[in-house]
């Protein structure tokens, strides 16, 4: 019901549906980058280009279009925000997009049993947050980068989509 009520006030600036196009003035306070500066003088005969602030995260990863064309604003986003990606990068298949800005990826892998010299089957949940930039959807596999603690459980960031949902749910690694 909550949902239901956040959803009906959100406006339309751009692709219709893109969650990275979405009105970023949909709570009381007052969104905005930190590093960019609103109040900058200008005729009102000339075009204003945006003051949106993006960075480059490096590690090879491409800074998405819809980052850099985008209206949100998302602190916790890797190119908008203020967030460093350092550490281990992993690969996942997201399981859940439940939750606001958070999904949760499962992490396949084989277990060695030395007493019967076989392997067995384990996995990890890992939950991620993932920018309004990306549009995810059950079944992705995704590459996430570690970066600071963002929340009790979230250590990790999603930075770039590797392959859409095909079938059905399997051991994808092996």
């Amino acid at each position: 019901f909550r949902h239901e009520l956040f959803t009906q006030h959100l406006t339309m600036s751009g692709r219709a549906g893109h969650p990275a196009f979405m009105d970023a003035q949909v709570q009381k306070a007052f969104m905005k980058q930190p590093t960019a500066f609103l109040n900058k003088k200008g005729s009102e005969g000339r075009k204003m280009k945006s003051n949106r602030v993006v960075k480059a995260i490096g590690l090879g990863f491409k800074t998405p279009q819809d980052a850099k064309d985008g209206c949100y604003i998302d602190k916790k986003c890797p190119w908008a925000g203020n967030v460093s990606i350092r550490g281990k990068l992993l690969r996942g298949v997201v399981v859940s997009t439940k939750m606001n800005r958070t999904l949760v990826i499962r992490r396949d892998y084989l277990h060695y049993i030395k007493k019967y010299n076989r392997y067995e089957k384990r996995h990890k949940n890992v939950p991620c947050h993932v920018s309004p930039a990306f549009k995810l959807n059950i079944g992705d596999s995704v590459i996430v980068g570690q970066c600071r603690p963002l929340s009790k459980t979230v250590r990790f960031n999603v930075l770039s989509v590797v392959s859409e949902a095909q079938g059905s749910k399997k051991f994808s690694k092996y």
